[in-house]
């Protein structure tokens, strides 16, 4: 009873300090404002993150303003069914002024984050370490219909729902490359560079897989949507 009257009295407070949270908390920090893929990485930001895998139409709002920002390009496919069904997918053809090796399917939500990581973790720390733009993201795909680690039985990788990319590497405007299988281990900017992208994108996915956690990683990023800070 008593959590009961403690759980209305923190409502009520809530609902009366409304309009006074709505005036006075900037945006990336007022639990009652919509996500912007420029948000600050947060508790506030994680908990809109996750609010919005549980809403598609909230999900596609956001995406629809980071497109009007020139930050995505993306086009809505159809539902499909089968062994893998998707829902509300979307094809991202480019994260903005950053190109892709090719275009991917994302769930809205993998979408979202990934403009995110971009957008606040990989370009601009192309420009602090090189003091170069990011032009390009090259990647080893996304959905695919598979168990984890394409094992004949055993639960569907996260591949499987569209909700997993798999970032190889990265091209600055100079055109050199920094792969993740050849500078994770290096010494120097590449090695730099990777290592902050790395622990840059953590808030922004439930998890994400490198060289350092296994053999099957060594050459890319698995930036995935399940769980929750997982960052290995």
């Amino acid at each position: 009873m008593r959590y009961i009257l403690f759980a209305l009295v923190l409502l009520g407070v809530s609902v009366a300090f409304f309009p006074w949270l709505e005036s006075q908390l900037p945006a990336q920090y007022n639990p009652f404002t919509p996500l912007s893929v420029t948000d600050a990485p947060g508790l506030m930001t994680q908990y809109k993150l996750r609010k919005i895998s549980k809403n598609q139409a909230a999900c596609l709002a956001v995406l629809e303003s980071a497109r009007a920002a020139g930050l995505i390009n993306f086009q809505s496919v159809p539902d499909s069914g089968g062994q893998c069904p998707l829902t509300g997918a979307v094809r991202v053809q480019n994260f903005g002024s950053v190109a892709l090796s090719s275009s991917f399917l994302a769930s809205c939500p993998l979408a979202v984050s990934g403009t995110m990581f971009v957008a606040q973790a990989a370009a601009p720390l192309a420009e602090q370490v090189f003091g170069q733009r990011l032009v390009r993201i090259d990647h080893l795909g996304s959905f695919a219909c598979r168990n984890v680690y394409h094992r004949a039985v055993g639960r569907l990788s996260e591949h499987a729902t569209a909700e997993a990319l798999d970032v190889a590497g990265f091209r600055m405007k100079d055109g050199e490359d920094v792969t993740v299988a050849s500078g994770w281990k290096r010494e120097g900017k590449d090695a730099d560079y990777l290592h902050q992208v790395f622990r840059g994108a953590c808030p922004f996915f439930g998890n994400i897989i490198g060289p350092d956690y296994n053999a099957a990683h060594a050459n890319h990023f698995h930036l995935g949507m399940r769980w929750f800070g997982f960052c290995r």
